[in-house]
């Protein structure tokens, strides 16, 4: 009997040149890239939850949708979530989510969310920027400006 094993192998490969792209870090300029990206057609309907990875130079390396829920919540598995940032060799990553309520404020499950997100990220040596909650209407709730990220 021989011992095999399978080959893991991992790349990466971006489409768009992030090099020529603008550096991102003011919570407006985020907000608005977020919300130009966002499926209108369901951001009043359910919640959805999104992953912003950035580079070190703070440009966009690309979104990746993380989770679909339902009307008042999405359970985001964060074992998926960092398996992409860590494929992707992200430095730095904002999360967000939308509230199709329109409510403006982050619920105790959005801070529980976030604090857990921040602590597997300094495991890995990541920065998490912000937490947004991305608003129907184009408005959004930054956990940085709010000062409880």
């Amino acid at each position: 009997m021989r011992n095999e094993v399978n080959e893991i192998k991992i790349s990466y490969c971006e489409k768009l040149g992030i090099i020529d792209s603008k550096p991102l870090s003011a919570p407006n300029e985020v907000a608005e890239l977020l919300y130009q990206n966002w499926d209108k057609g369901t951001i009043g309907l359910h919640e959805t939850f999104k992953v912003l990875l950035f580079n070190q130079g703070n440009r966009v390396k690309g979104v990746y949708q993380a989770s679909t829920g339902g009307l008042t919540g999405t359970l985001v598995d964060l074992r998926l979530l960092f398996a992409v940032v860590l494929k992707s060799v992200s430095t730095s990553i904002i999360i967000a989510h939308n509230h199709p309520s329109g409510t403006n404020r982050a619920s105790d499950a959005d801070k529980k969310l976030t604090r857990r997100i921040k602590k597997a990220a300094e495991l890995f040596d990541i920065t998490v920027l912000d937490h947004l909650i991305i608003l129907p209407n184009g408005d959004y709730f930054s956990f940085s400006e709010n000062g409880i990220l």
